[in-house]
């Protein structure tokens, strides 16, 4: 007697290769092929994407901030400064790559290094523009309570200069967040690769698709992450006023 799932000439699998059919007919998008490939494909790539998202801001703040404070002092710094991060930012971002692989090479760094550069525009000038916002009488009466040049700037600047310091960081981040796809011509770094793959390949959408929708997903929840952190860190500026 032949069991249930058997036939004569060997087991019988039920709707065998159905779930590859929009694989084979290369769907609009093969969500099934997407959640299969999600831990050995898309995981590590979206997380390799975030490792240099966070590593290009961070450098990219230290090293804006550093520069805003000096020219928050000496203001004769600023032009300089702007002029120079300025035209690094109109370097195209394909042409910056290609110039740094005969010396760094194809990998993280030649890619880390133009990302850097795309930040320090936006982060310098919000940064001083936040602390040059801070209206003059303000911190004139911090001083008259006693409070040190440092302390002013702690406790009074930095904290006044908060929401336009994170509307810079939250537009620099979208950007690199955005560049980092294109880095991944010149190293197989984050969601780029799988994009560029599929559109070398030019018969698989749900790659391509998938790639791109993580990509623009992970821009979104980065930007609401550092809206909500602002607004936890200026609970004043987001208070409801009076009626």
């Amino acid at each position: 007697m032949v069991g249930a799932g058997f036939s004569a000439s060997g087991p019988v699998i039920p709707h065998y290769g159905t779930s590859d059919s929009c694989v084979l007919h290369n769907g609009a998008f093969c969500w099934h092929w997407f959640t299969g490939n999600w831990g050995k494909l898309f995981q590590p790539k979206l997380i390799q994407h975030i490792e240099l998202t966070v590593i290009a801001m961070a450098v990219g703040f230290v090293i804006s901030f550093a520069l805003a404070l000096l020219a928050h002092r000496k203001r004769w710094l600023a032009p300089p400064v702007t002029f120079v991060t300025s035209l690094l930012y109109t370097v195209p971002s394909l042409a910056a790559f290609e110039i740094l692989v005969p010396f760094t090479g194809l990998g993280a760094l030649t890619i880390e290094i133009p990302l850097v550069t795309y930040t320090l525009l936006v982060l310098f000038t919000n940064t001083l523009a936040g602390l040059s916002g801070v209206a003059a009488e303000v911190r004139d009466a911090a001083t008259g309570v006693g409070l040190t040049a440092r302390q002013v700037l702690t406790r009074v600047e930095l904290p006044l200069a908060i929401p336009t310091i994170f509307a810079g960081i939250r537009v620099a981040t979208v950007t690199i967040i955005s560049l980092a796809t294109v880095a991944a011509y010149v190293g197989n770094e984050g969601l780029g690769q799988l994009i560029f793959d599929a559109l070398h390949s030019g018969d698989f959408n749900t790659q391509f698709l998938g790639a791109g929708g993580l990509a623009i997903l992970l821009a979104l929840f980065a930007d609401g992450l550092l809206v909500l952190t602002q607004r936890l860190l200026t609970p004043w500026a987001t208070a409801r006023r009076p009626v």
